[in-house]
């Protein structure tokens, strides 16, 4: 996958706004999902396609939310100009359904799930199955690193980006 200057300039923007500490002196989160993705360095093909789908004001709201956060290595697993395409005006609508079905509404703690295998509603509208009976998979990707905390939710990091 090519990373697209627009890209780099909309993630470069979005770290650049949020580049304060994530915890307070009691070690609550006080960055959102968006601004603790950003802050963590390895989402910026997420949070570009966050932008160009209008929903970073969505996963800076109230929430809470669990998010299945797909790496920048995860994007480059898609066929070569899957990105891109599904960045186009043209196909946002396509770009909100992907991204929406990597969020769950409410928080979703590791320790809430384990040993079980679960379908969850999406905000996508459909479900996708947890199964969290041998590590955690999230439909064909693997959680690499779990319960990240946010102001607005949890993140939940995987390998792979998983398809509505």
């Amino acid at each position: 996958m090519t990373i697209t200057k627009t890209m780099i300039a909309a993630a470069a923007a979005l770290t650049a706004a949020f580049g304060a500490a994530n915890a307070d002196h009691h070690g609550k989160a006080k960055k959102d999902i968006v601004d603790t993705a950003v802050a963590a360095g390895e989402f910026n093909t997420l949070a570009a396609a966050l932008e160009a789908a209008g929903l970073v004001e969505t996963l800076k709201g109230e929430g809470p939310f669990t998010v299945f956060a797909p790496t920048d290595a995860a994007f480059e697993k898609l066929p070569e100009g899957a990105v891109e395409n599904l960045l186009k005006p043209e196909n946002k609508d396509q770009l909100i359904a992907v991204l929406t079905y990597h969020v769950v509404p409410g928080k979703v703690m590791s320790k809430d799930i384990a040993g079980q295998t679960l379908e969850v509603a999406t905000v996508q509208g459909s479900t996708i199955t947890v199964d969290a009976t041998d590590g955690v998979k999230v439909d064909n990707a693997s959680v690499t690193t779990a319960d990240i905390k946010a102001s607005n939710g949890v993140i939940h990091v995987i390998d792979a980006v998983v398809m509505p």
